[in-house]
């Protein structure tokens, strides 16, 4: 990619389409997730070439309980399959996971997975990768906003004190910049409760490709579409540009 395109430090994806993938394809839903997993291993390649500082993706929201038992059977049993291949690469590649969301609802097996491969990568210093699983945008600011109410109660902290930044400090993304390009693949133009409070001020990319062959070339082309915006953040036009030196 051209040097003169600005990398976003923080990047977020909804990664949608896999089931209309599948369908239309004439294969089963689960074929679709599968597909995704192999998106998902370039996406995290490309965005490791970049020196994209985070990568976040939404895996599996708190809604998707709702989908059919055997669809859910087949995806927790892909995210462990995903974990189990794919730990040692994320450490020989200096790559840091971490997931988030309430994982109290899945396996002990699942959950034990999980800690594994988060603690075999936390020494790593190159691309974090956020995976959300069992997440919810609300439920994250609730989770934070329980947090807070114990310091109140212990005594730690006034109520009148409580500033954006305790709030950003309580979120399950604590110690991560917020997103700087929001994508989703697959035609819907939603956010759909995803890091809703870290998103206020990311730019929005939307693409009717489905997640399945959302590829390198198409990450770079939202990546140029963003460096085209210019991110005001309240400011007017001709003091973000006299900021720049123009």
């Amino acid at each position: 990619m051209n040097q003169e395109f600005k990398i976003p430090s923080h990047i977020a994806i909804v990664m949608d389409g896999n089931g209309r993938w599948a369908r239309a394809k004439n294969r089963p839903r689960f074929m679709g997730h599968k597909k995704g997993v192999e998106a998902v291993r370039e996406i995290v390649k490309t965005c490791f070439e970049l020196n994209v500082e985070c990568l976040s993706l939404f895996a599996f929201s708190s809604e998707n309980w709702k989908r059919p038992e055997e669809e859910i059977k087949h995806l927790m049993g892909l995210f462990m399959l995903a974990l189990d291949r794919e730990a040692k690469a994320l450490a020989k590649n200096n790559v840091q996971l971490k997931v988030v969301g309430d994982l109290s609802s899945f396996s002990e097996k699942l959950q034990a997975k999980i800690k594994q491969v988060e603690e075999l990568t936390a020494q790593s210093t190159g691309l974090k990768l956020i995976v959300a699983a069992n997440y919810g945008g609300r439920w994250d600011i609730t989770q934070a906003t329980q947090k807070l109410a114990l310091k109140i109660e212990s005594g730690e902290i006034k109520p009148d004190s409580i500033s954006e930044e305790d709030i950003t400090k309580s979120v399950t993304t604590a110690g991560i910049p917020d997103p700087d390009l929001f994508i989703r693949t697959g035609g819907e133009k939603r956010i759909s409760n995803f890091l809703i409070w870290q998103m206020a001020y990311a730019e929005l990319y939307f693409t009717d490709i489905l997640w399945p062959d959302f590829n390198a070339e198409h990450l770079k082309t939202a990546i140029q579409d963003y460096s085209s915006r210019q991110r005001r953040f309240g400011k007017t036009s001709e003091q973000v540009m006299a900021a720049e030196g123009k």
